[in-house]
């Protein structure tokens, strides 16, 4: 998978609006700078895909702006990684996946009705931990899947399986 970072948000905390930046610093270990979740143990960032958010918007009727999502980090598309131990490399900052990013009930009250439902898996986008630090900017390159480094993503990084280092 290669595709392009499309739009960045943060929330200083929680039940508050995500604001759109440029770039944000993502700090290996801790999370995004400035972001609601920065310095949770896994919780680092969440990263979802336009495709994604068209499908959820067929389902719901209207458009679904990627902002009012509470995601982190919107790509141009997916497929997205969701096992975890893969990975996905957006400029220098290598990411992890934890989970798949399950909708929670606050899409309906930014959304509006339905848009749970709508954005329920896969659409919802996945949750990673962060590996490297370094700076992610709009437009920059995310590389994930057999385009890591030439190699499918687990044995790109010297992974087995979902956190299984290979010899």
């Amino acid at each position: 998978m290669r595709t392009r970072v499309h739009a960045i948000h943060v929330a200083p905390g929680r039940r508050v609006p995500t604001k759109a930046v440029a770039q944000v610093e993502a700090e290996a270990g801790a999370g995004l700078v400035g972001d609601r979740y920065h310095g949770t143990r896994h919780r680092h960032v969440t990263v979802q895909a336009l495709d994604d958010l068209a499908a959820a918007a067929e389902v719901l009727g209207r458009p679904v702006d990627p902002g009012l999502t509470r995601r982190n980090v919107t790509v141009e598309h997916g497929p997205l990684p969701t096992r975890p131990g893969e990975r996905l490399r957006i400029a220098d900052v290598e990411l992890e996946v934890v989970r798949i990013a399950a909708p929670c009930r606050l899409l309906d009250d930014w959304l509006g009705a339905g848009a749970m439902r709508a954005m329920r898996s896969p659409r919802g986008g996945t949750v990673f931990r962060l590996l490297s630090s370094g700076t992610i900017r709009l437009g920059d390159e995310v590389v994930g899947g057999d385009d890591l480094d030439g190699a499918p993503a687990g044995d790109a990084m010297g992974i087995d399986g979902p956190g299984r280092r290979s010899p």
